[in-house]
């Protein structure tokens, strides 16, 4: 299907109206006019809710911040003109942190499993799963982490997220999401971002498989770059927002929107579709982003760099704190060359980990594309061991064709019932793959002549492997 274009920047003060009805964004209301002259001069007030809107239209506030900040969307019918909500089941959705014990494991997943449709037809609200999480919707402090896997499209209901934002990456199949201010089509290697509040249905074409980082109390903005400098990593203008589009349909049989509500889903019906909006402006937009896109800082010389220099968007428990980011790494286009492998004790954030494609270096066999990990706060981790013992002589080469992301959060996650027990994919072996690592003490080793051209060797390898291509 063919979109009508999007329009580019991240947090940028946008307006859009369906290029079926012109005009259809308030531009003003007369305030004066100079009359007996030659030339009246007629003055503009430029206003968000006239009296009577054109096309009439409802004007409609949506608020992700505080009032002081304005978004407007102007509508062919309120969207509280629909029955009372009432409680649905939830699924596999959830946001109960105590289903089963504390597990401080490092723990992988095999590849998610998506239903056939010749088995059962399952749309992307049916199809989504919570794997882990902490926090709690109500005091807006938390994130949750889940995957969809479903193989239909929405039909004649939608979703909304009163509890906070969807950061859905794609997997396996392009979605077409329908919102309130217009289309997006994501492919697997695009992340978007559906804010607090937003109504959209989701399109899929088949099988169709990924990951959401659900948050709670912030918004996703960009990191702050530091010395990186004002070039680096995702640029603003290569962030898309959709441009207005409407249907004005009535649903006889009735239109059902599904409301996710301190954890809770709940849906009500309406007799047309939410997707009315023929004009909107403001800063408060759903958006998304191809990965191809990012600016990488790659780690080229030695010592292994801080995932923060993989940084897409992040949010902020509190300045300076990220609780919550999107980390891509590495780049198809990009080398990726450090002088050896290395284990880390644990660190003090909660990493979640899935792969888009090809095959990540660390654990080149276990951790495969649709499938996922993590590694909870102050779990040691780290490449595998034939990772390490091969990476520890090899002649370094750049890495490409791989695309993985990190969920990384200072919260300490907990793993729902069905993220251990009802889905089935917990790789139970994953610990075995740190069994092999011997150990390499020697203690009547010395510095030698042999050790330091062998050490430079090494850095000229690297050096010469670390062109950006």
């Amino acid at each position: 299907m063919k979109l009508r274009g999007y329009m580019s920047g991240f947090g940028n003060e946008f307006s859009s109206e369906d290029s079926r009805c012109p005009g259809s964004l308030p531009e003003g209301q007369v305030a004066h006019k100079k009359k007996k002259t030659t030339h009246p001069q007629v003055y503009y007030i430029l206003q968000n809710n006239p009296q009577v809107c054109p096309y009439g239209l409802y004007a409609e506030q949506l608020s992700g911040s505080a009032f002081t900040c304005p978004r407007w969307l102007y509508r062919i019918l309120p969207s509280v003109k629909h029955k009372p909500f009432t409680a649905v089941p939830c699924g596999n959705l959830t946001e109960n942190w105590n289903e089963v014990e504390p597990d401080p494991n490092q723990l992988r997943w095999l590849p998610f499993i998506v239903p056939k449709s010749t088995e059962k037809k399952v749309d992307f609200v049916a199809g989504l799963h919570t794997v882990c999480g902490a926090g709690d919707a109500k005091t807006r402090n938390g994130i949750a982490i889940h995957v969809y896997t479903c193989n239909t499209s929405m039909v004649d209901r939608c979703f909304n997220n009163s509890d906070g934002d969807f950061l859905i990456v794609p997997q396996q199949g392009e979605i077409l999401i329908t919102t309130e201010f217009g289309k997006m089509m994501v492919e697997p290697n695009e992340i978007c971002v559906i804010q607090q509040g937003m109504r959209f249905s989701v399109d899929v074409f088949g099988e169709t498989r990924g990951y959401i980082l659900e948050v709670y109390g912030a918004h996703f903005e960009l990191p702050d770059l530091g010395p990186i400098g004002a070039n680096g990593l995702a640029n603003p203008r290569d962030f898309l927002c959709p441009v207005a589009w409407y249907e004005d349909r009535t649903v006889a049989t009735g239109y059902t929107v599904i409301n996710k509500y301190q954890g809770k889903l709940f849906a009500c019906q309406q007799d047309f579709s939410p997707f009315n909006v023929v004009a909107w402006h403001g800063n408060y937009t759903p958006y998304k982003y191809n990965l191809n896109n990012f600016m990488v800082i790659n780690c080229v010389a030695f010592d292994h760099a801080d995932p923060s220099i993989f940084t897409v968007l992040t949010a902020k428990s509190t300045p300076c704190v990220t609780t919550y980011s999107l980390c891509s790494k590495p780049y198809p286009a990009q080398c990726c060359v450090t002088a050896s492998p290395f284990l880390t004790s644990g660190n003090c954030m909660s990493e979640f980990m899935g792969l888009i494609k090809g095959h990540y270096e660390a654990k080149e066999e276990g951790f495969q594309p649709g499938g996922a990990s993590l590694h909870s706060i102050m779990t040691p981790h780290g490449p595998d061991a034939d990772c390490f013992e091969k990476n520890s002589v090899a002649e370094l080469q750049p890495e490409r064709g791989l695309r993985a992301f990190m969920f990384e959060s200072s919260f300490s996650m907990a793993v729902t019932k069905w993220g251990l027990q009802t889905c089935q994919r917990v790789d139970k072996s994953y610990y075995q793959c740190w069994e092999p690592l011997r150990s390499h003490f020697n203690p009547n080793w010395k510095p030698s002549y042999r050790n330091i051209v062998s050490q430079r060797k090494l850095y000229s390898t690297i050096t010469q492997h670390s062109t950006v291509i």
